[in-house]
């Protein structure tokens, strides 16, 4: 694939989204296909949730015009048509969550059994040899995209998150393709983070827009953690990322979903348990405007893939990157059981940044 055609396609995802959301936007608003305002909600008008409706098949569609390889494809593309669409049920009717559940579990299965998309092994992550998982790898492979695809749901929070700290996982996963010549994922890869830019327009805080005049909703959240999913163990199988790399792309909802189950559990409630500790609530908590949290998070999210892929590329020991991982989440977790630490870090950060 050409230079001009690995610009072309994600060019052409981005003004289709850019071209799209305006007429989408008018008929949600005029049908009602909006998230109220109220509750735990921050926004203070109906927002259409129309993200994962418009950059999924744009996603699929402009795919298909690159020639990309079907047989190897239409897993994904089946289980991210699946997630968009209770998505959209849940946005508009609030489901029960175990429909959910079911939807990503199958979701999940399509990528790892029928898709090759799974991970066989966590590399030489503590210094004592290579850890494989064996028979358990697809189990684990499942699990680990169903965890996934709930992480970015949970971390879809801001104006902007979700879909900012999909793009730069992304964009270091490209990073990865173009230094192993691995040019059809990297394709792909482009597609989807073109169609996520035009998104992006609308939906990230920007001097042009103070704030989003559309959501991802769970239709686009979900997408985007199957999307994750895919690419992580299919470039980790491949070897173009190792196995601890991709860990230190997704790291920040990793940690962050780790760090609010364990909160939870050891308060005595469910894990899913919806409530303002995340770490996103930390800097709004802290009095940080939502646009500067969001730059700031993402921004994190970029310094963690650095440290992932370019540890990788370096030829840094695994276990160094893999114990420096395990740390940070031990670290994280512990500041999260008493979320007044780290609204104290936050602060003291903020104070020491410029505006």
């Amino acid at each position: 694939m050409d230079l001009f055609h690995l610009m072309l396609f994600p060019i052409l995802a981005c003004v289709a989204v850019l071209l799209l959301v305006p007429p989408a936007r008018r008929l949600a608003l005029r049908i009602g296909y909006v998230d109220k305002p109220g509750g735990r909600k921050d926004h203070d008008n109906p927002t259409p949730p129309i993200g994962g409706l418009l950059i999924v098949p744009v996603f699929i569609a402009v795919s298909l015009l690159s020639g990309a390889n079907i047989m190897v494809q239409w897993p994904f593309w089946l289980g991210l048509f699946t997630i968009m669409l209770v998505g959209v049920l849940d946005d508009r009717y609030a489901i029960a969550p175990r429909w959910k559940f079911v939807a990503q579990f199958f979701a999940a299965c399509l990528i790892v059994c029928v898709g090759g998309a799974n991970v066989e092994g966590l590399g030489n992550l503590l210094g004592l040899g290579p850890i494989g998982l064996g028979f358990m790898a697809k189990p684990f492979s499942v699990i680990a995209a169903v965890l996934l695809i709930n992480a970015i749901n949970l971390i879809d929070g801001l104006d902007g998150l979700a879909g900012g700290k999909s793009f730069v996982a992304l964009f270091w996963m490209l990073v990865a393709c173009f230094v192993s010549d691995a040019g059809g994922a990297g394709l792909s890869l482009s597609i989807l983070m073109g169609a996520l830019a035009g998104f992006l327009v609308f939906n990230m805080r920007h001097p042009f827009r103070n704030r989003a005049n559309i959501f991802l909703g769970d239709a686009g959240s979900m997408s985007l953690g199957l999307a994750l999913a895919w690419y992580g163990m299919r470039l980790g199988h491949a070897g173009v990322l190792s196995p601890i790399a991709v860990a230190w792309v997704l790291a920040l909802p990793i940690m962050d979903t780790c760090a609010q189950f364990a909160r939870r559990v050891g308060q005595g409630r469910h894990p899913f348990d919806a409530d303002r500790n995340h770490f996103h609530h930390h800097f709004i908590n802290a009095g940080v405007e939502v646009g500067r949290a969001t730059a700031i998070i993402t921004f994190i999210g970029f310094i963690l893939g650095a440290i992932g892929v370019g540890g990788m590329l370096l030829h840094m020991p695994e276990p160094v990157l893999g114990w420096l991982w395990i740390i940070t989440i031990l670290t994280h977790m512990y500041l999260s059981l008493r979320p007044h630490r780290f609204r104290r870090i936050v602060s003291v950060f903020v104070r020491a940044t410029p505006q």
